[in-house]
C-alpha cells in the first residue's frame, strides 16, 4: 500500500473547498468528495433502513418476549393447579362439609323459639334469676341474618360464669356481647347481667 498517496489524497481532502462542488454534475467531482458522498449516502441509507425496518421489529420483538413470559407464567400456574387438582377436589369436599356441619348449626325460623328456651334453661340451672330474655329486630347482611337477643338476669359472679359457658356449649351458634356487670343492690354478692346473644341464620333463598 502507498502510504505516500494516502496522505496526498487525505491532504487534498482537507484542503478540498466542498461548497464549490457543481452539485448537477456530481460525476465531475474529485475522488475525495465522491467517497465522503458515498459513505455519507451509505450512512442515511442505513440510518432510514433501522428507523424503518429494524426499529419496528425490535419493539414487535420485546411485545412478543413480554407476552411469552405471560404465557408461561398462565401455564406454570395451570399446571400447578392441573397437579394439585385430586388435592384440591379433596380439599373443596372437606370445606363443603364442614360449611354444611355449620350450617347445621344455625336455628331455622321454627327453631328460634326453642333456642330462646334453652339459653333460658341453661340459666335456671345455673341459678340465676331472669328479668328479661327477648328477642330484638334481626339485622340482614350480606351472607347472613343476625338474630340478637337481650338478656337481663341476677345472679352471683360464679353463677354467671357457668351460664356463659352452658350457652357457649349449646348445640346451635350463639355468641354473646357487649355484656355489663353490676351489683343489683339487694345482696353483697349479688350482680345484674345485662349481655347481648346472638344467633344467626343463612340467607338460603340468596
Amino acid at each position: 500500500m502507498d502510504t505516500s498517496n494516502l496522505k496526498a489524497q487525505w491532504q487534498a481532502l482537507q484542503e478540498f473547498d466542498f461548497n464549490s462542488l457543481d452539485m448537477e454534475n456530481p460525476g465531475s467531482w474529485p475522488t475525495p468528495a465522491k467517497v465522503v458522498a458515498a459513505v455519507f449516502l451509505a450512512l442515511c441509507t442505513l440510518f432510514g433502513g433501522y428507523k424503518l425496518f429494524v426499529e419496528d421489529m425490535m419493539k414487535q420483538l420485546e411485545n412478543e418476549q413480554r407476552r411469552e413470559q405471560e404465557l408461561r407464567q398462565q401455564f406454570e400456574a395451570k399446571a400447578f393447579k392441573a397437579a394439585n387438582l385430586p388435592m384440591l377436589k379433596a380439599q373443596l369436599a372437606e370445606m363443603e362439609q364442614s360449611f354444611g356441619k355449620l350450617l347445621g348449626q344455625l336455628p331455622t325460623d321454627t327453631e328460634v323459639p326453642g333456642l330462646l328456651e334453652d339459653i333460658s334453661n341453661r340459666g335456671e340451672n345455673s341459678r340465676l334469676n331472669f328479668n328479661s330474655i327477648k328477642l330484638l329486630a334481626e339485622q340482614r347482611k350480606e351472607f347472613y341474618i343476625e338474630l340478637p337477643i337481650s338478656i337481663n338476669t341476677q345472679g352471683n359472679y360464679h353463677d354467671m360464669g357457668s351460664f356463659v359457658s352452658g350457652v357457649a356449649a349449646l348445640p346451635r351458634i350463639v355468641t354473646l356481647h357487649d355484656f355489663t356487670i353490676r351489683p343489683d343492690g339487694k345482696t353483697v354478692t349479688g350482680l345484674t347481667l345485662d349481655i347481648l346473644a346472638k344467633t344467626y341464620r343463612y340467607k338460603e333463598d340468596e
